[in-house]
């Protein structure tokens, strides 16, 4: 299914901001919520590259941000 080029995919987030894709005949698994955006695997990976450009995961980010105020 994951090699399958005309499988169709969800973007996918999680509570960290992390991102991944899933197959749209899947159940997106827990702690998961999809984004807008489906579509084939590199049109969703194009999408992941676009959109996640800080790859720490937010509660870093916070804390960091804690750290440096």
């Amino acid at each position: 299914m994951f090699d399958d080029p005309e499988a169709i995919f969800h973007v996918v987030i999680n509570g960290e901001e992390q991102y991944s894709i899933w197959p749209v005949a899947l159940p997106v698994p827990d702690g998961w919520r999809t984004t807008e955006f489906e579509g084939t695997k590199d049109a969703c990976l194009e999408r992941i590259e676009a959109e996640w450009i800080d790859m720490r995961p937010r509660s870093l980010r916070e804390q960091m941000e804690r750290v440096e105020s």
